[in-house]
């Protein structure tokens, strides 16, 4: 099991697939996402990592966080969020993260905050059908009726669904289709549209009903590792190892 991430809702566009079909994309942007401290089955009773995203002001950020943000050596973050993962595929703190813990083609969950409609009637929180529009209704034709037994135990059951606020509920949506991942710019395009208004933070996570592509990075999509100058410094590695083949040659023709 591996690590989810926390990225931000950019809204919604459209993009073309080769059939030459509109296919509607939500835009999620991975930013400033790492790993801020890690939860460990000796010390804790379990395995799990816990992700901050974002960049947020000092003065904004309480005090017992700027400890932590401090103990981690990182930077304050805005939104925190914990994962639990396998002990395998466990991470260190200070570890960043970005979009290519994804693959186009897999399939996610996305969790976030719906939007808030405030107070509702029954028809429209819970799709109540209404009351009659004639014999003998009057003005109320959109109320929920009587909520109430008979005679015993003549009171409304406790959970009963009548109005109230609707919205701000924490959903989830299965299985979203990765359309497209583009690393160097920190933005996943995932089909369809998830819960909640643009601008806000969401977690993404690897499908828990659908199995996960074989070629998932291990233990998770790292910054370093996806990054240009990653791969030159792995090059600028392996250069000084073919060098000594080369110095004999050079010599004897001297």
């Amino acid at each position: 099991m591996r690590t989810g991430l926390i990225a931000k809702n950019e809204g919604m566009t459209r993009i073309f697939g080769e059939d030459g079909k509109h296919i509607p994309v939500t835009v999620l942007k991975i930013d400033s996402l790492q790993v801020v401290d890690v939860r460990t089955t000796e010390r804790d009773g379990y395995t799990a990592v816990q992700l901050g995203a974002g960049t947020a002001k000092v003065k904004n950020v309480s005090k017992a966080m700027r400890g932590h943000y401090a103990k981690a050596k990182v930077e304050p973050k805005r939104k925190v969020a914990e994962f639990r993962v396998s002990p395998e595929n466990a991470l260190e703190i200070g570890a960043e993260l970005c979009a290519s813990h994804f693959v186009p083609g897999q399939f996610v969950d996305v969790q976030g905050t719906s939007k808030g409609r405030g107070f509702a009637g029954g028809m429209k929180r819970w799709n109540f059908g209404g009351l009659r529009a004639t014999h003998g209704v009057s003005v109320s034709h959109r109320s929920i009726g009587s909520t109430g037994c008979s005679q015993d135990p003549g009171r409304t059951w406790k959970g009963k669904k009548m109005a109230g606020q609707y919205g701000v509920d924490t959903i989830t949506t299965q299985n979203l289709k990765v359309v497209a991942v583009y690393p160097e710019d920190g933005l996943v395009l995932v089909q369809g549209n998830i819960p909640g208004n643009a601008k806000e933070w969401v977690i993404i996570t690897d499908a828990v009903k659908k199995a996960a592509p074989a070629d998932l990075p291990l233990p998770a999509g790292l910054k370093s590792s996806a990054s240009p100058q990653g791969q030159a410094q792995e090059h600028a590695q392996e250069t000084p190892a073919e060098a000594p083949q080369d110095a004999p040659a050079e010599e004897a023709k001297e």
